[in-house]
This record gives structure tokens, C-alpha cells and sequence, in this order.
């Protein structure tokens, strides 16, 4: 008999990877289960997703704002990469405590070290909400065409559909509303989100970030590429900001650790958080990404990252501070090198015109011109945005993601809430520049490192 390890491979919506494909979790009954159940799979797929009991993705989480995480223990432990926790792990780090050297581990809860800023997020329900999408498009006023991708419209929809469904809405509920396939579909996404996470244990750089950039999207890779981190909620299980009265969270659903290994002919998935990918460019797109997005990207961050490693080596307090900025300015410079290699040696380019050509050809037979105007229209705007985009590329490569003080706290709210003369929107709004503002400043202890890189 097949065993059926859940191979969680931790790289935003929930999504598995089965059979070469991506695959929406509330898709998997009406698209998978067959031939999933063909592979290998022993168990039923509501219990991988079911929006009315407990399932598998109840035990996987979105760890922070990129990556994905494991529920391993019924009192809210935590399993996600290495360098997932790496920002954490680079905050609560100090010359005297210099846990990315030496790795930390929390022999009991009291040592457990919290996290700040650090999110965890349940996903609670997905819903295909793509026709009332459709619908309120058609009722609101939308001359440019444009709202169906806004992420501020979005969100007014989502909380639109959420009141008219009498969908429990809590302090801690977010609600997202995510295109995907262009804006062919919708999906809303309702979430939990935990904010009192704290680091239980990480291994030392030497492990858990071995091979560096070298080994960097490389496989196979020998890496201890991982970190521990625990969920603590309010006395009732709710999410709720720090506090010492909080308590270790009793979750609703946690993985199991097989210690037996993988065999071969095992059924296996990849469920969690993968981001996105650009499959469905057509070929000047994926000119467009090689030639002006990955190239600027290559070059803008050696240039800046051979700078910053010298700083780096200089004091350890600069080493320090710049060690998850410099991490994730180099997970992309190699991955545009790589991408732009990968593209060139698979001929992509080739088999994306062949695909294209394939796909005319059907419309031209069926007397349908709509593809070719699609293309025509893709092709024309992806010529007038050059410049536009080589420009914007430049800008935020060299300086956008590069220097800490552009991150520095806007003011529109402020702005906006003095144009309405709305006392108590200027009085919260001062609230969190005065905030933000302490927090950015402490962020920046090095400004003749920023003068060099800039």
C-alpha cells in the first residue's frame, strides 16, 4: 500500500500543486479527485479543504507576508523555512545576542521571544465570488475599465458581499478579494490573522542558510532550511496584539512529523502560499521581463549588494542590520539571473510564438478575429510602456527597494483627514505618524551606509 506523506514545501491565496499543475483548493473535488485518487491519494479531498469542518489547511498557515507555515503542534508551534523567519530572526538579533551566527532556542515558553510586526493567517473560507463580481462591475461607474483589478474597489466589494451574505465579520477578520486568470475569475479569501508570534528556536546561518547565494535556487541543496515559531492568542483563543497574559494557541487542527522518510511511488502534494507565476504572458511580455525587469534587477542589485557586503564586513552591528535586506535583495538578483538563463536555454521564447501562432491559426478557421485583436492590443501597449517601465525599473531598483529612508511613513492619511477637517481622523492619523515615524527612525542607525548605497 502507498503511504501518503503531505510534502509541505513552504515558498498569496491556498493552492496545490498536483500533477504539474496549480490548482485552487475548492477546485480539487471537481477538477483532481480522480486522478488524484489514481496517483496514490487515500483520503477523501474534503479533508484537504472544507469550508464547513476541519481539514488539512486548517494546519497551513501564511506565514508573514510571503511564505508558508506549518501547524506541528496542538499548542500553536509552528514550522517554516529558514529564511522565512530570517527577518524575525535579523530583528531580535544584537552584536551581544547574534542569534543569525549562533541560532536560538527557547528551552521553555518564558524564553520564547516575540516577534514584532510578525503575522500568522488562517484561512478561514474561499469563495468563488466571480458573478457578483460581474454584477457589481455592471452597477458601478468604471469609464476606464480598469476596477476589476483595484485592489481598492476590491476590497469595497468584498465588504459589500460580506454584509449582504451576513458573513461574521471580527476585529481580527480580514477579508481580501483577489483577481486570478486575469480577472477571469474571483476568489474571496476570508482570513484570521494571529499577531502575537513568537520564535521558539532557529539553527545557526551555518545550517539553516547553507550555501548562501551559491546554492540559491539550486537543487539539489543541502540546507537546514528551517525555523520554529508558536501562535499565542488571548485566554479565549482570540487574536490578539502582545501581551504576557497571552497564552499558546489551541488550534483547531495540527500536522503530524512522519519520521520515516519518502519512498518511492508515495503520493505526494505541494499545499500552501506560492504567490504567483506569469504563465500566460505572451512572448513580448516575456521579452519585456527579460530584457528590461531582470536585467535592471541583475545589475541595479550587484552593484548595490557588493557595496552593502563591504559595510557588512566592516561592523558587525551594520552586518547585523542589513543581513535580511541584503538575503532578500539577493534571493531576486539570483533569481533574475537564473530566470533569464532558464528562458534562454528552454527556449521559451520559441515555444511560446509556436503556441501563440497555434492559437490565431484556431481563430482565423473559426472566422473569429477576437484573438488576433487581443494580441495586437497586448503587443501595442507592452511597446508604449517601454520607457515607461525601463524608467520605473531604474528608479526602483536603485532607489525604491534599496535604501531604508524611502520607506518612510506617508502622510496621505494626515492630508486627507485635515481636507475634511475630520478632528477624530486627525487625531488618529498623528497617532500613527508619531508612531511610525519613532519606529522608521530607529530602523535607520546607519545613514552613511544609506549614502553609500544610494
Amino acid at each position: 500500500m502507498k503511504r501518503l506523506p503531505f510534502i509541505l514545501l513552504l515558498f498569496t491565496c491556498v493552492s496545490v500543486c498536483a500533477d504539474e499543475g496549480m490548482w485552487m483548493l475548492t477546485d480539487l473535488k471537481r477538477q483532481n479527485e480522480a486522478v488524484m485518487r489514481e496517483l496514490g491519494l487515500e483520503i477523501p479531498v474534503n479533508q484537504i479543504y472544507n469550508s464547513d469542518s476541519i481539514a488539512l489547511k486548517d494546519a497551513v498557515v501564511h506565514f508573514g507576508s510571503g511564505c508558508t507555515g506549518e501547524v506541528i503542534s496542538a499548542e500553536g508551534l509552528v514550522l517554516t523555512n529558514h529564511h522565512c523567519g530570517y527577518g524575525s530572526i535579523q530583528r531580535l538579533s544584537s552584536v551581544e545576542h547574534d542569534y543569525l551566527t549562533d541560532g536560538f532556542w527557547a528551552m521553555t515558553r518564558g524564553r520564547e521571544l516575540p516577534c514584532k510586526s510578525m503575522t500568522v493567517t488562517f484561512i478561514d473560507r474561499i469563495l468563488d465570488v466571480t458573478d457578483y463580481v460581474k454584477e457589481q462591475l455592471k452597477k458601478d461607474d468604471d469609464p476606464q475599465g480598469v476596477n476589476y483589478l483595484s485592489p481598492r474597489y476590491l476590497s469595497t466589494v468584498a465588504t459589500r458581499f460580506a454584509q449582504e451574505e451576513n458573513i461574521n465579520i471580527t476585529p481580527a477578520t480580514v477579508l481580501e478579494l483577489k483577481p486570478f486568470y486575469g480577472g477571469n475569475k474571483h476568489y474571496l479569501f476570508i482570513k484570521l490573522v494571529y499577531g502575537d508570534i513568537r520564535m521558539v528556536g532557529a539553527p545557526p546561518s551555518s545550517i539553516g542558510k547553507f550555501g548562501a547565494d551559491t546554492d540559491n535556487w539550486m537543487w539539489p541543496r543541502h540546507v537546514g532550511d528551517f525555523s520554529l515559531f508558536r501562535i499565542y492568542a488571548d485566554s479565549l483563543g482570540n487574536p490578539a496584539e502582545y501581551s504576557p497574559n497571552n497564552i499558546p494557541l489551541k488550534v483547531k487542527k495540527h500536522l503530524t512529523i512522519g519520521l520515516d522518510g519518502v519512498h518511492e511511488g508515495d503520493f505526494a502534494f505541494i499545499i500552501g502560499f506560492p504567490g504567483r507565476n506569469f504563465r500566460y504572458m505572451i512572448s513580448d511580455e516575456v521579452e519585456e521581463r527579460m530584457q528590461t525587469v531582470n536585467f535592471m534587477r541583475h545589475h541595479v542589485r550587484e552593484a548595490r549588494q557588493k557595496i552593502l557586503a563591504e559595510q557588512m564586513e566592516k561592523d558587525p552591528a551594520v552586518r547585523i542590520h542589513y543581513a535580511s535586506k541584503y538575503a532578500s535583495s539577493a534571493n531576486y538578483w539570483k533569481n533574475a539571473i537564473g530566470m533569464n538563463e532558464g528562458l534562454i536555454r528552454l527556449k521559451v521564447l520559441d515555444t511560446k510564438r509556436k503556441q501563440q501562432e497555434q492559437l490565431l491559426a484556431r481563430g482565423r478557421e473559426k472566422g473569429d478575429d477576437s484573438y488576433q485583436k487581443a494580441f495586437d492590443e497586448i503587443r501595442s501597449i507592452v511597446l508604449q510602456r517601454s520607457d515607461v517601465v525601463y524608467h520605473q525599473q531604474a528608479i526602483g531598483e536603485a532607489l525604491v527597494t534599496a535604501l531604508d529612508f524611502m520607506r518612510i511613513p506617508s502622510v496621505t492619511g494626515l492630508a486627507d483627514a485635515l481636507k475634511a477637517k475630520n478632528k477624530e481622523g486627525i487625531e488618529k492619523e498623528t497617532e500613527r505618524l508619531r508612531k511610525e515615524a519613532e519606529e522608521y527612525f530607529a530602523s535607520v542607525p546607519f545613514p552613511e551606509v544609506e549614502r553609500l548605497v544610494a
